[in-house]
């Protein structure tokens, strides 16, 4: 490990982070396809989709024993029940890492997220199926997981310096759809296998436990407290990050709440969690209601659209330091050139996809190019936080992550709310306003939206603007180094 940049360590555990929180938020979405009593629609819709042979196909004597009379409006009070919680912890999050670090609040949101899901079936069988529980519950593992992205960009902001920031930053964030794919085909494929959906939940909670004792042995908050970074590394980050703190300052709240081009990411937060978080709660479900798709199916074709996402935020992660690095673009047009794709590329496709009818192979073809135009958004909007305020990236990733994460209250619940019947026409109503949501943001962070950083990330700092490592920086660094890993 010595001989390998820590940065690059601690983005592919970063990714696999990502990875893991999102296995355990989006499980429950195809697992509550086979937990719910099916009831047919008593309202006549003409251009309702044939069902397959094998779409109602019981699968066990298990499944029957464990099958729940939740309505459509419920379902969508209990998917979008984790995003109460998340949304909630978010500043407090973001706090924490910007006094303590963000390695210990990392860990611990993913431990904590993943014991509570691997008790996720205990709760449902023991309460009978008591959804209010259950939405309880899904509260308490958004509360866990509310503090992941906050951390996640304080570690980004101590380690990546920005030539690297489009491709690692991608990385570590678009490793959400990975584990959305993961999610997908392995609970499809194991409820199939296994004939009950509680094996769902103890695969990715364990998966979880496993990662959190990689992650306390190999990550570290920053670079002086890494006890494997050579001085090499460490004397390169010194000079790229010449403008980061690597010490906690007081927060300047009123410059960013007053900050222009941090509404305005604010805004495109929005936009892009509302359309991301339709696609993602409600998918699985129109597949299945709509689509017609069985359970090992919905898991499979439900992945595609999100692997192709993955591909597509890797490569314009790329394109992107490629366009800023030979100054072909400024940062501020690269981070609007990017989002616009990832804004107007899935609204069209949606639509399209909502006039598709039952011709369900060439409507995940719609849904698969809608999701491959998302993955521009982390290479345009997700790492401008760390242009606006390096200094201050987890609290500004709180705060921005946090309120785009109230659309994942609103988008589930109304998705729900609008399609009790199953039918296209309604959820072509979803897809409209998901369609006008995307553009009217997109507009907004075009006009306001900045790349540049901010005034106020500036702190008094001598040691910050120091570019080379003398014999006494050495000597500070590594005495500083041996007096963290007393107390790490």
């Amino acid at each position: 490990m010595k001989y390998i940049p820590q940065r690059y360590v601690l983005g592919f555990m970063g990714f696999l982070a990502s990875v893991i929180a999102y296995t355990l938020r989006v499980c429950l979405n195809i697992a509550i396809t086979k937990m719910v009593v099916y009831k047919e629609s008593a309202h006549f819709d003409p251009d309702a989709c044939p069902t397959e042979a094998s779409h109602n196909q019981i699968l066990s004597d298990e499944v029957t024993k464990n099958l729940y009379h939740w309505d459509e409006t419920t379902k969508g009070l209990i998917l979008s029940s984790f995003f109460w919680g998340y949304a909630v912890t978010h500043i407090p999050g973001g706090l924490l890492a910007h006094k303590f670090g963000g390695k210990h609040s990392l860990g611990l949101s993913i431990l904590c997220a993943s014991i509570f899901t691997l008790m996720t079936p205990w709760v449902i069988i023991t309460t009978n199926g008591n959804w209010l529980i259950l939405v309880v519950w899904r509260i308490i593992i958004g509360l866990a997981q509310g503090v992941m992205h906050p951390a996640l960009n304080n570690l980004l902001s101590k380690w990546i310096p920005l030539s690297e920031r489009a491709k690692i930053g991608t990385l570590v964030y678009a490793g959400g759809q990975i584990g959305t794919i993961i999610s997908n085909l392995i609970s499809g494929t194991l409820i199939n296998a296994t004939g009950t959906w509680t094996s769902v939940f103890y695969v990715f909670g364990g998966a979880g436990i496993i990662w959190y004792i990689f992650w306390q042995i190999f990550c570290y908050s920053d670079p002086v407290s890494h006890p494997f970074i050579t001085t090499q590394e460490f004397r390169y980050l010194r000079y790229t990050l010449e403008s980061i703190s690597m010490e906690s300052h007081s927060i300047p709240w009123r410059s960013i709440l007053t900050s222009v081009p941090v509404w305005a990411l604010v805004i495109a937060q929005v936009g892009h969690d509302w359309g991301f978080y339709t696609m993602i709660t409600d998918l699985p479900s129109y597949m299945s209601d709509v689509l017609k798709f069985n359970v090992k199916d919905n898991g499979i074709w439900n992945s595609i659209p999100y692997l192709f996402m993955w591909l597509c935020s890797m490569g314009s992660g790329w394109i992107c330091d490629w366009l800023i690095s030979s100054t072909r673009m400024t940062v501020t047009q690269a981070r609007k050139f990017f989002t616009t794709i990832a804004s107007l590329g899935p609204g069209i496709f949606i639509m399209a996809a909502s006039y598709s009818g039952c011709h369900r192979y060439f409507t995940v073809a719609m849904f698969t190019m809608a999701m491959g135009f998302l993955g521009p958004f982390y290479c345009g909007k997700k790492v401008n936080a760390l242009d606006l305020a390096p200094n201050f990236a987890g609290v500004l990733m709180a705060l921005v992550n946090g309120i785009g994460a109230i659309t994942g209250i609103i988008a589930p619940y109304l998705a729900g709310t609008l399609t009790e019947n199953h039918t296209l026409k309604e959820w072509r109503t979803v897809f409209w306003i998901t369609f006008f949501i995307f553009l009217i943001t997109n507009i907004i962070f075009c006009i306001y939206g900045s790349g540049e950083e901010q005034v106020w990330n500036n702190v008094d700092n001598k040691k910050v603007k120091e570019t080379h490592l003398s014999v006494e920086d050495t000597a500070f660094f590594n005495s500083k180094r041996e007096e963290k890993n007393i107390n790490v």
